[in-house]
């Protein structure tokens, strides 16, 4: 059993979903594993990962339009420290996932046809994310 550590860093623009599916499965690659596990974590509280639909943009579009209306800013938030996207951003990341663990077979991650891995960027402000990467396996 191998234990590989990486970091990333995503810059991103402002609210919206970023996919990272490349970048993770380059990194399983340079590990040489074959089967176990990818497990991906983001150490944020603004900003969350989730996987989802990767082919059609405007499910993303979807995604992030829903959850400006469930989550809007201006509401009666007592938290609003960093202006008024901070609690939405905090709500939003408690809404979804801040990990995700996906099983590697063959060397490749164990998604569906369509699944791709995104961050989801909660605040309207460019930020850069780290993002830590544990892939165990053999």
């Amino acid at each position: 059993m191998q234990v590989h550590h990486h970091q990333l860093e995503v810059r991103t623009n402002g609210k919206g979903t970023y996919e990272i599916t490349d970048v993770i499965q380059e990194k399983i690659d340079k590990s040489a594993l074959r089967n176990g596990t990818v497990t991906v974590f983001v150490q944020h509280t603004s900003c969350s990962l989730t996987t989802m639909e990767n082919a059609a943009p405007a499910a993303r579009r979807d995604v992030e339009r829903f959850f400006e209306k469930l989550v809007p800013e201006g509401a009666d938030y007592q938290h609003d420290d960093e202006g008024p996207d901070d609690m939405p951003s905090h709500i939003r990341m408690v809404l979804t996932r801040t990990s995700e663990t996906i099983p590697i077979a063959g060397g490749k991650m164990q998604l569906g046809t369509w699944h791709g891995i995104f961050l989801f960027e909660h605040r309207r402000d460019p930020h850069r994310r780290r993002i830590q990467l544990t892939i165990i396996g053999e």
